[in-house]
């Protein structure tokens, strides 16, 4: 197969959850650029309408889903109008998620239920309702959108996310198991871990600790939102049909450390 094939995600229909800013946009652009059709997900219609319409504007198919990922019934809701659009889903994206900052004694269990709830829980909602789908057209290709923050610890100067961290962690561990439990089904299942690029969600971070973050970064710069889409497309495509279960990191080399 020639080299331009491989990446070539041509009439493959995608779902990129928290689609419609930062990560998720640009991941939705990715793969629409390299040929998907891609359902887009958000919370509010007013941020997902935007984002479909320059979408549209770059010649990509997409619908938009107006979902909160850690209710059952809007990820329901959300298969069902992929399903009816196109007739099946090809690749599922897991990007929505939340970002909590608190120090350990300090975070409130109720902030600490919504990190997970829609960081973890979402995902797993997500995963099972479009796997189910996926077993039956025996092929899919699920890419989970982690953290490095979830692997690693973190320098509490640079920030405080137990929380967060957590439900990151909860990612990795999903995405090892449930590729090991759906290889046989011709399912692959992949993670993305980016460290704290600049986004919507982490500029006031970075403003506020840049600084001591840059110390950890042997590139020596903070990573840009446009930086993952590139992993994502590689893990979506033939490009890496023998690679399941494993996270890649995009953190300018901090995990090298």
């Amino acid at each position: 197969m020639h080299i331009r094939e491989l990446f070539d995600l041509t009439d493959k229909v995608a779902i990129v959850t928290g689609g419609s800013r930062g990560l998720g946009k640009q991941i939705a652009i990715g793969l629409g650029e390299a040929g998907a059709r891609v359902a887009i997900t958000a919370r509010r219609e007013e941020w997902l309408l935007p984002t479909q319409q320059e979408l549209a504007d770059m010649g990509i198919e997409c619908i938009p889903v107006v979902a909160d990922i850690s209710e059952v019934e809007d990820v329901k809701k959300m298969v069902a109008q992929a399903l009816e659009k196109w007739g099946r889903i090809d690749i599922l994206v897991n990007n929505a998620g939340v970002v909590w900052a608190s120090p350990p004694e300090e975070i409130t269990l109720d902030r600490w239920d919504y990190t997970m709830n829609i960081n973890a829980r979402g995902t797993f909602i997500c995963c099972q309702e479009v796997g189910r789908e996926m077993k039956k057209q025996k092929s899919g290709n699920i890419i989970n959108i982690s953290s490095t923050v979830g692997i690693d610890a973190v320098d509490p100067k640079s920030g405080q996310f137990l929380g967060y961290q957590a439900s990151k962690a909860a990612i990795v561990i999903m995405t090892k198991q449930l590729a090991v439990e759906w290889a046989v089904h011709n399912i692959r299942v992949n993670c993305v871990a980016p460290s704290f690029l600049a986004t919507r969600l982490t500029n006031t971070l970075i403003e506020r600790t840049g600084e001591n973050m840059l110390r950890w970064i042997p590139m020596g710069r903070i990573g840009s939102e446009d930086e993952v889409k590139g992993a994502v497309v590689f893990l979506a495509s033939e490009a890496s049909s023998y690679i399941t279960g494993q996270t890649i990191c995009i953190d300018g080399g901090t995990s090298a450390w």
